[in-house]
């Protein structure tokens, strides 16, 4: 029986597929896979989504604190425009089963964790982003407290900045519990303006610190190239692991994609030039500060308050805009589909969201942003660490295992070939923990911590090399002859 159709290297369930799994406790309608007419995001709509969601304050704030670590401002830049072209990679191998196959993450896991397995990377990914979620929602709530302080007696208010934080952070789930629709259309409109206002930033600062030179002139405070390695292989994994979060959730988006053409376009021209051209600017802008006020202020709600009211409110607006589009898309979609896929038959995407909120009050982003050497090594390295063994054995899998082969049908059954043993793929749970000890154990090696400082690349690798060898000859892979057996193909006039 012909339980999928694939059209221009798009699959998606014929009618008798859909009825192997409309019943399923693991389907509901924002877990199922994607109908070829919801294929419609263009180049465009993936442009726009990274550009919106590049254009935050984290990004700011990991430019500036790389300079406030020692760095000389091209020497940040690089690292993180390196970081970005690194992470870019697992990012596109991740996004051609999204949009091959039309499924979220969480079903994506089921390939390699097991139908019960899932939860393990789908939370494992939660958590991180319910943390990133928490800290963005801090950054904004600070900039509405600059500007209530600035035009306002909101001062003289008992714990004045809670209280914005929290009003900030309710308006962010209640704009999340809309659901991730809404992600596609709000980043078409505001990619654009945030560019412009970033830019309209840059052009302040170099006006105001006189030109280019005063303001970039300030030399690298690392006194050895041993010194430089110490901070630069750490930074580099925190700036990998920035976007390590959507190289695993990536299809969450991409099950929209119009062709691999459109994704593949959108992302590449649009996520290193963004992350490279907002780090540029928050280095500037920092460096600025150092020649305008003789310090370096890296916290742009802290730099805001410098200004009239007027520009404090524009640029509280800005700094709305630019959490938004990033919490929404990057730190929501993701913990809310984990919650969801918890129970498909009773919890919802909006449901998820909530919760997610919730748990990034228990994150205390406060505290990871304290200082920097929470932000980059203990939040950015320590998450890299756990997640880079998760990517290597997501690319492992449908790269070097399946060979792009997948049963789309039996990922919603409880009884099908990728339920594993008990609902459990315990190679994808011994190659996860192979890769997070080995680095772990390094750490605490004399001459060996280079590995940790790195974990996030050998956790990968680790990962993915030993879940190509246990997975070698399992029974559920899908082999050629069956792929075709049950797969039909065609064009879109021949199956419309």
């Amino acid at each position: 029986m012909k339980s999928q159709v694939e059209v221009d290297g798009i699959v998606t369930l014929t009618p008798e597929g859909e009825k192997l799994i409309k019943d399923s406790p693991l389907y509901n309608e924002g877990l199922r896979p994607t109908t070829l007419a919801e294929h419609h995001w263009t180049s465009y709509n993936f442009a726009s989504l990274w550009i919106g969601m590049s254009i935050c304050l984290p990004t700011f704030s990991m430019a500036a604190g790389l300079i406030s670590l020692g760095m000389n401002w091209w020497q940040a830049i690089g690292t993180i425009i390196l970081g970005n072209l690194i992470v870019l990679i697992p990012i596109l191998l991740n996004s051609h089963a999204g949009t091959k196959f039309g499924i979220p993450y969480p079903v994506y896991a089921r390939l390699w964790f097991g139908s019960k397995g899932t939860h393990i990377p789908s939370m494992a990914r939660a958590i991180v982003g319910a943390g990133w979620f928490g800290i963005n929602c801090w950054f904004g709530g600070a900039a509405i407290d600059t500007l209530l302080v600035a035009s306002t007696p909101w001062e003289h208010v008992p714990a004045h900045l809670p209280i914005a934080f929290l009003v900030f952070w309710a308006f962010n789930v209640w704009i999340a519990y809309r659901g991730p629709e809404a992600i596609r259309k709000m980043e078409f409109w505001a990619a654009p303006t945030l560019v412009v206002m970033g830019l309209a930033l840059l052009v302040w600062a170099v006006t105001s610190a006189g030109g280019w030179g005063p303001m970039l002139s300030a030399p690298s405070t690392i006194s050895s190239t041993g010194e430089f390695f110490k901070i630069f292989f750490p930074s580099l994994t925190g700036a990998i692991a920035f976007w390590a979060t959507l190289a695993l959730n990536i299809p969450d988006f991409c099950r929209y994609a119009k062709s691999q053409r459109a994704q593949i376009i959108g992302q590449t021209t649009s996520l290193p030039t963004t992350m490279g051209l907002f780090s540029f600017i928050g280095v500037a802008v920092a460096s600025a500060t150092v020649v305008i006020y003789g310090e370096a202020i890296w916290d742009p709600a802290a730099l805001l308050a410098k200004f009239s009211p007027f520009v404090i409110f524009i640029g509280t607006l800005g700094i709305i805009l630019a959490t938004l589009t990033t919490n929404v898309a990057a730190n929501i979609v993701a913990p809310a589909r984990a919650v969801e896929n918890l129970s498909p038959r009773k919890l919802t995407f909006g449901m998820g969201a909530i919760i997610t909120g919730i748990f990034s009050l228990l994150m205390q982003p406060w505290y990871l942003l304290d200082n920097f050497g929470n932000y980059i090594f203990l939040w950015l390295g320590t998450y890299g660490a756990l997640l880079g063994p998760l990517d290597g054995i997501a690319i492992a899998d449908y790269w070097l295992v399946r060979k792009k082969r997948i049963h789309l049908a039996e990922l919603y059954q409880t009884n099908g070939r990728y339920s594993y043993k008990g609902g459990f793929n315990y190679a994808a749970i011994y190659a996860m923990l192979f890769g997070i000890a080995i680095p772990i154990i390094c750490r605490f090696i004399p001459g060996l911590s280079f590995v940790w400082d790195n974990a996030w690349t050998f956790g990968l690798f680790l990962s993915m090399f030993a879940y190509t060898w246990l997975m070698r000859s399992d029974s559920s892979l899908v082999s050629e002859t069956e792929y075709k057996q049950i797969t039909q193909f065609g064009n879109a006039r021949s199956v419309s």
